[in-house]
Order: structure tokens, then sequence, then C-alpha cells
């Protein structure tokens, strides 16, 4: 289709069939001629037109069909062409109720042109409002199915969901959130949450993303407790349009997840490596003690071949009760159990001894290690744990310069955080690799460091440490070149920074 607007002319007169049509062409339209009423109706059966243009001068026969025209095509103008005189006023005045035109014979050909204009626009208003009419009743379809299907997919969920308003009342909810909150009558919307949670912590985050504290795209992770069961309630805003910021949070969404049985296989599992680790341990002890005695030879001479394999036993079982004291400690770490006691604590005394116990083994390898500090203040932290924070750290460093090097320990104040950075210039680590090193059991592969041993512990454990104490750390590392890890502490305040010995 060219875009040309289409004209129905029915008249019976041929010779005004073929003048209106060469005028109406010849004016950019297309048209289309019918001979009689009935033929008009089989046309527009078959094919759309934008106007119609009706030459009244015909039998009452085809008037009559005229008024099923109109009936059929409502929406198509009909502009009327009629003489001064008709055969039947009573046909004409119904033609005329709903006629869009008359033009009354003779009339000009700019006249003519003028009401076929009109009627063009007309119809092209009309098309444009039905259409947009079509949209809006297809965009509500569409809503509907959406919504439809978005409630179906929500009731089928496994997870608790539940949506609150700006007044804290829960406005939506499916039947996992009742089954969750062990809730046995109808809850009918909106309810206050209070109603439903008893959670302090939960209600405060919710008038904490209703504040407009929370980012939009921020979500907030946290347990709740309810009777038996323990959830994950996930939390994040909910936005609504407005017509002055666009959106604005207007309310919250919240997911709860039942995480009882992980809680309780968590559990499990550090129960059982707590029963594991004390059962391994103990006999170990044991059997390194005799094999102590026997190396030392307070139950008789050995002979060098002898003391040689006792040596080698005694240091196996010095790595596996490395490994279970690590398999304590990440137990530890896990339950909340491992940092004890927290006191104002030097951080560069602590550091300060760490080099210094490592210092022989670094010259054994021809490695240069260095410490200097600088505007340091108390950190609120349990002192052996940060002993153990160093000495990995510096020994790992060291193990991992094989070819000498040095290794270089610094700590920095740093307004409200001290920065302890522990860097060498070893074999590196490969940016594949940096996302793992703190997964447990996690060791750095590289052919120059196969006879460095351990249990793949260690990072995790300080990982662990450090976040413990409201820290971070983090590692940049280049291969051949050297790495370098940052920890980030937060100092103690003017009230408690007294340090205790």
């Amino acid at each position: 289709m060219d875009g040309k607007t289409r004209i129905l002319f029915v008249g019976d007169e041929n010779h005004h069939r073929e003048s209106y049509e060469r005028l109406l062409t010849g004016s950019g339209y297309e048209v289309i001629t019918a001979e009689d009423g009935q033929a008009a109706l089989d046309i527009l059966a078959k094919r759309q037109f934008d106007i119609t243009l009706l030459d009244f001068n015909m039998p009452i026969e085809d008037q009559k069909v005229f008024e099923t025209l109109f009936k059929t095509h409502p929406h198509m103008p009909v502009v009327v062409l009629t003489g001064n005189e008709t055969t039947d006023d009573n046909a004409l005045e119904s033609i005329k109720k709903s006629a869009y035109d008359f033009i009354t014979k003779p009339f000009k050909t700019d006249q003519f042109l003028l009401t076929v204009k009109r009627a063009t626009d007309k119809s092209n208003a009309g098309k444009k409002e039905r259409q947009a009419q079509e949209e809006i009743i297809q965009t509500l379809f569409d809503f509907n199915t959406e919504k439809k299907r978005l409630k179906t997919i929500i009731n089928c969920m496994a997870n608790g969901v539940m949506v609150t308003n700006s007044n804290l009342e829960i406005i939506l909810y499916n039947p996992a959130l009742i089954r969750l909150m062990g809730i046995s009558e109808e809850i009918k919307n909106p309810v206050p949450v209070s109603r439903i949670i008893n959670d302090k912590s939960l209600i405060s985050t919710l008038e904490k993303i209703q504040s407009g504290e929370c980012q939009v795209d921020e979500s907030i992770s946290q347990e709740v407790n309810t009777g038996t069961r323990v959830l994950r309630a996930i939390s994040a805003p909910a936005l609504a349009p407005d017509r002055n910021v666009f959106w604005k949070v207007a309310g919250a969404v919240t997911v709860f997840e039942d995480i009882s049985a992980f809680k309780q296989l968590d559990l499990m599992k550090s129960d059982f490596l707590n029963m594991v680790a004390h059962e391994l341990r103990s006999p170990l002890v044991s059997i390194r003690q005799l094999n102590s005695v026997l190396s030392e030879g307070l139950a008789g001479a050995l002979q060098e071949k002898q003391k040689d394999f006792v040596n080698r036993g005694i240091k196996k079982i010095d790595a596996l009760l490395e490994l279970i004291n690590d398999l304590l400690d990440v137990a530890k770490i896990e339950a909340g159990k491992y940092v004890r006691q927290k006191v104002p604590t030097d951080i560069g005394k602590i550091i300060e001894e760490a080099v210094s116990i490592m210092a022989p083994r670094a010259d054994e390898q021809g490695i240069t290690l260095s410490f200097s500090c600088q505007d340091l203040k108390p950190v609120e932290a349990d002192p052996k744990n940060m002993e153990e924070i160093f000495n990995n750290l510096i020994s790992n460093a060291i193990n991992y310069s094989p070819g000498g090097g040095s290794v270089t320990v610094s700590a920095k104040g740093m307004g409200d955080y001290v920065e302890i950075k522990v860097a060498d210039t070893g074999v590196g680590i490969s940016s594949e690799e940096l996302p793992k090193i703190f997964d447990k059991f996690y060791r750095v592969k590289h052919p120059k460091t196969r006879q460095v041993t351990g249990t793949g512990l260690g990072l995790a454990i300080v990982k662990g440490v450090v976040e413990a104490h409201h820290g971070n750390i983090d590692v940049e590392s280049i291969v051949d070149k050297g790495t370098t890890f940052r920890i980030r502490i937060p100092v103690m305040t003017e009230s408690k920074s007294s340090i205790r010995p």
C-alpha cells in the first residue's frame, strides 16, 4: 500500500463515476467505483476504504442498502452528493443522521475537494484514535496477563515473599510466608508488619529502607528467628513512579528463605570437626612425645639411620597437628568463637615481634626482611589472633620468595584505621588464581615452590580473623614480580585507647 487515501465512489450513472474518478485520481486519491448499493457492500466486504462518496440520486432500493452500510462501517466517513430534488425525503433524512457531510449539486470543484479533504482528515483522526484505544486495551491486557503470571509465580515459590508499603503495612504476601511464619489465621491486607513479625532488627531494616538510607539497588540480608525456624531475610526497596523525582521508595520487598536445615548442618559439621580434631590430636601428641624421647636417646642410643627415621616421623606428626589446629581454627571462626578477647593492642609491637621471629628463616633463604611503622594508633583486637595473622603472612612471603629478594612489612595510621602491608618480590600469583587464594584448602601452584608444604587454610584463617575484627584484606600481585597483601583494621576511639599490658 502506497499511503494514498482510498475512496469508494458509489453512483448509478457511468459518466458521473468516470468524471469523479478522474478528478479524485488527479488530486492524489485512490478511487474505486461501484454502480449500486449492493455492489458497494460487496466491495467493502473485501477491501477497506477511508471514505465513501455517495451519489444519492439512486433508486429507493439502493438507498435502503446504504442504511446497512452505515451500520456495518460506522467509523468510515460518508459524504453524500445530493441534488435539489429527491424522490424520497424520508430516506434522505435517515441518511443525514449517519452521513459526515453533504454536497449539494451543482458545486464547485474546490468546494468538493475541500469537503473530501475534511472527510479524509476525519478518517485519519478516527484511525489514530482507534489505534490508540487498541494500544491501551492491549497494554491493559498485557499488564493483567503479567500480573496474573507474576502472582502465580509468587504463590508457587517455596520462599516467602512480603511486600510492605510506606506505612510498614503488609500489602502483598504468598502462602509460603504464612507457612514459614507459622500463622494459622488468614491475613487481611493491609496489616502492620509488627503483627506478623516480632523481629526488631528486621523492622528496623524496613524503616531504614523507607527513610531512603538504603540505595535503590541495594539489598540487606539478615537472619530472623521465628520459633524453631531460622530464616534468611533479604530486603530491598520497592519503587513507585513520582512526578517530581521520577521514582521514589514506596515500601520494601522482603524474601524469606528457610535456612534451619543449613544451620543444623553447619553446627553438625563444626561439632564433627571438633570431635575428630580432638580425637586425633590427643594420640598424635602422645606419639610425638614418644618419638621425641626416642630421638633424644632417653630410651637408649639410636643409630644415625634410626634417628633419621624417627625425626622424619616427628615432622609428619607436626604437619598433621598443624592441619588439625587449622581445622579447629576454621571451625571456631565459622562459629564466631575464634576471637576470644579484644583488648587495646599495639599493632606495631606485635608486627615487630613477628618480624624478629621470622628473621632467621629469611636470612637462611637470602631474603631481606624489613619493617617500618608510622603514626600508629591502638586497635581493639585479640593479640594472639594478630600474631597468627602476621606470622602467617610473613611466613608465606618468605616461602614464596625462593630466589631471595625482599619482604617488606609496613604499618601506617590512616585516620580511622591502620593499614598494614606485607609485600614480597617473589613468584607472584596469576590473575586466574587471585580470586581463589582465600578459599579453604586452596594453594598457589608454581614450579619454584613445590617444596612448600601447608594445609591451604592459612589465608582463609587470616581473612576470617581480619573480618572478625571488622577489618578487610585484599591482595595485588604480578607474576614473577611479587605480591602485596593489604589489611585495614579500625582504630580505637579515644575513650578506649589505653593499651593493656
